[in-house]
């Protein structure tokens, strides 16, 4: 089951949330000295041209990122983003959007490491050129669940994972759960971060629950809705767990996310929550 390619989606609202959240994170681990690791277990092609036959299908970019480069006077996090996707926009055109690891590749420097994996195919070798130098990113054609395992404690000691399956398969809500406990035992001061769809309620809640059950803790749920998660097929929005998460995140996202709740709306019933699954 390979057949989920993430161009089709770039730069939609689910995106915005996951990058913003990304970004965050790295702004959080470059304030000390110290060098930091990043796993990736998804990581896609890195960048996306909005130009190709794909990104243009749906032009979900149209109402996500788009959308928001028109905007002034957004917080101090939404404009760290967009400064982002305007460096690789020189000229006024929307072109290129960023992945996590194009997002993750603006902040680390030459002591930190990236390792990512990606398993499609036709994705991998578009991702291994993007990263040539591996002293910098290792870059894998592997099952990124399993180098949760093969991969942690890093030798750095400070380490973010990003976990962002397609759920293309059900079993990914299992296997993302069983992957965070594995990195959690051997990685237990690791920030992680798993985000997840929601296409309907009720397997949005079951996944939150599962995290909750692993007893894990100082775990932050940040969630943006789109629409009504009823009514039609679909992403109605997504959502971002994150365990260790950066002490100032919490305050960050009760102004980033009222903010994108309005300006992304589809429906009246476009929603956003900050809670903890479980607290420190």
């Amino acid at each position: 089951m390979l057949s989920y390619r993430h161009i089709y989606h770039a730069g939609n609202h689910a995106d915005i949330l996951k990058h913003l959240t990304v970004s965050q994170i790295c702004r959080h681990f470059i304030k000390k000295d110290a060098p930091f690791f990043y796993l990736d277990t998804h990581a896609g092609i890195g960048q996306y041209s909005l130009n190709s036959e794909q990104a243009q299908k749906n032009k979900e970019f149209h109402s996500g990122i788009a959308r928001l480069l028109t905007e002034d006077n957004l917080p101090e996090p939404l404009e760290d983003l967009l400064d982002i996707v305007r460096d690789m926009n020189p000229t006024d055109k929307l072109e290129y959007y960023p992945g996590s690891p194009k997002i993750v590749d603006y902040y680390v420097r030459q002591k930190d490491k990236l390792h990512l994996c990606e398993l499609h195919p036709n994705d991998y070798p578009l991702l291994a050129a993007l990263f040539p130098n591996k002293r910098k990113a290792n870059v894998v054609k592997d099952n990124g669940f399993a180098a949760v395992k093969a991969m942690l404690p890093p030798p750095q000691k400070r380490g973010f994972v990003l976990m962002d399956p397609p759920y293309e398969v059900k079993k990914d809500y299992q296997y993302v759960v069983q992957a965070l406990e594995d990195g959690y035992k051997r990685f237990p001061q690791g920030t992680y971060a798993i985000w997840y769809p929601v296409l309907n309620r009720q397997q949005a809640n079951e996944l939150i629950k599962s995290v909750k059950a692993t007893n894990i803790r100082n775990v932050l749920l940040l969630e943006l809705c789109i629409r009504n998660t009823e009514q039609e097929r679909g992403m109605a929005g997504s959502g971002m767990i994150i365990v260790n998460p950066p002490w100032t995140l919490e305050k960050e996202a009760k102004e980033f996310l009222p903010v994108l709740s309005e300006l992304l709306a589809e429906d009246n019933e476009a929603d956003f929550q900050v809670t903890w699954i479980t607290p420190e």
